[in-house]
């Protein structure tokens, strides 16, 4: 009989990094928990990077972006670059859910999520991810 390991990945967003880096964010205690628990791998769309650097160094300096920075370079996450067919998926998601103005980052974070076919999704947005309907599966899993 094979054993089989299946390793759990999660796309992880903008929110979640920033939240990470500042104790004062209503999400830190959470991100903090769930990633001090969390046993599987951490996918963050390419288009999440320069969004996360500017939040970071805006708001907490230069040193909590190099902090994240860092966290790329250690490989403690696992960074996923779009492609043409993903820049396409994330036109067809803008137009579909103009009336939310989902933005391009998100759109990105939902097409790489539907090519990886990654379900859960780790994230303080609950507006946009819990609306869109995702091609590969009923919902996305919004964590934490």
């Amino acid at each position: 009989m094979e054993i089989r390991y299946k390793i759990d990945y999660v796309t992880i967003d903008t929110g979640i990094i920033y939240a990470l880096a500042d104790i004062k964010d209503s999400w830190h205690k959470q991100s903090v928990d769930f990633i001090s628990t969390f046993k599987g791998r951490l996918v963050v769309p390419s288009t999440v990077i320069p969004e996360a650097c500017y939040l970071l160094n805006e708001y907490l300096g230069q040193s909590a972006e190099m902090g994240f920075i860092n966290s790329l370079i250690n490989r403690e996450l696992i960074v996923e670059h779009f492609s043409d067919h993903d820049l396409t998926r994330c036109v067809e998601l803008l137009r579909k859910y103009d009336n939310l103005n989902l933005g391009f980052v998100d759109a990105s974070v939902i097409a790489i999520s539907e090519r990886l076919k990654i379900q859960k999704i780790l994230t303080t947005d609950r507006r946009h991810f819990s609306v869109v309907k995702p091609k590969h599966c009923g919902s996305f899993i919004l964590l934490p």
